[in-house]
């Protein structure tokens, strides 16, 4: 049976599409580089219209209101406050654009402008190299460092300088420790367990927060705040994996992280990472997506009552198992970090990779 991998590697080449979900402008270049939290392509998500209405406003019939109308043609842009037909007379009566917008029908004395925004903002999500445009759609990135896959994001991205609070794996991150000289840093900061903590995380305006576990609940606060959020290993109160803090911790200071805490989606392959730029010769080997199940892999189990919890896949199931719920499922034989053994279905775990 195949497996989904978390990825915790030193260096490796990461390619992201990021595509709009329809039809836009892509603004980004071929060959440019660009920050996580650059917009790359933009779309109108929805349309408004706002209605002219000369003859009305200037209380005559619609044939005489269209000879009041400049020179205004169908497909033209309008910015706010151009003048679109004048009343004549003493006190000449002006008619102005409240809100900029292109002229999509005219007649019978009346202007429609389309006002609608380029409101659907794709940003790139990960800072690196554009190698492909996808026409009308989006980019393809590529950057090569350390990628660090989480469990859990708050849905938002930005990057910046890496700064270390939690020196060791089980370090349990408090609001005393979350001051003006972190500001505009991404943090990596351990366990949060109060919401004090993510309050001055916020005063303090850091750019990105790198947790080990969240007590679950803050998650509520945690997507309210203005900066990503990625939790790597659980909901509740876990240290960090020894590989995940390894990395990332022997990157202090390093430029350019990014945080893109997207919540996870298991058919679209997307999840919530931290991508550490780092100097190469060469292009690295791309991380794997998926391997089969093996006895000895490292894994994390995905659902209670061990949700978030790390140990060795020590067997792999020969029959089915029956579960307490009287289900018949592929489950493996899981030594867990505190030595305890359990049986969990293989859809519940991922590998550590």
């Amino acid at each position: 049976m195949l497996a989904p991998i978390s990825h915790n590697l030193a260096l490796t080449t990461i390619i992201r599409k990021r595509e709009l979900p329809l039809p836009g402008e892509v603004i980004a270049r071929l060959n440019q580089r660009v920050l996580a939290s650059a917009v790359v392509a933009e779309a109108e998500f929805s349309h408004k219209h706002h209605l002219i209405d000369v003859a009305r406003i200037l209380d005559i019939k619609p044939k005489a209101a269209e000879k009041k109308i400049g020179d205004i043609r169908s497909g033209q842009h309008l910015s706010a406050g151009t003048v679109v037909a004048t009343s004549g007379g003493l006190v000449p009566r002006e008619i102005k654009v409240e809100q900029s917008g292109r002229v999509v029908a005219m007649g019978g004395g009346q202007i429609l402008l389309d006002t609608s925004g380029k409101e659907l903002a794709l940003r790139a999500g990960i800072s690196g190299e554009v190698t492909e445009i996808i026409p009308n759609r989006g980019v393809i990135i590529q950057e090569v460092g350390a990628l660090i896959q989480g469990i859990w994001g708050n849905g938002r991205i930005n990057s910046g300088t890496l700064h270390i609070i939690a020196e060791k794996p089980d370090h349990i991150l408090e609001a005393s420790q979350l001051d003006i000289s972190i500001r505009s840093f991404v943090v990596l900061g351990g366990s949060c367990q109060d919401a004090e903590t993510l309050k001055s995380a916020k005063d303090a305006t850091v750019r990105g927060l790198i947790l080990s576990s969240l007590n679950p609940s803050l998650l509520g606060l945690a997507r309210k705040m203005p900066f990503p959020i990625i939790v790597t290993d659980a909901i509740g109160n876990e240290p960090m994996n020894e590989t995940a803090h390894k990395i990332i911790s022997t990157n202090n200071q390093r430029e350019n992280v990014t945080v893109n805490a997207e919540a996870y989606h298991r058919y679209k392959g997307t999840r919530p990472e931290v991508i550490i730029p780092l100097p190469h010769a060469d292009l690295p080997p791309t991380p794997r997506e998926v391997e089969s199940f093996a006895s000895g892999q490292n894994v994390r189990l995905r659902r209670a009552p061990h949700a978030g919890a790390t140990g060795t896949l020590v067997e792999l199931p020969t029959t089915l198992k029956t579960l307490p719920n009287g289900l018949r499922v592929l489950a493996g034989r899981v030594k867990l970090k505190n030595g305890e053994q359990v049986f969990v279905p293989l859809v519940n775990l991922e590998v550590l990779g």
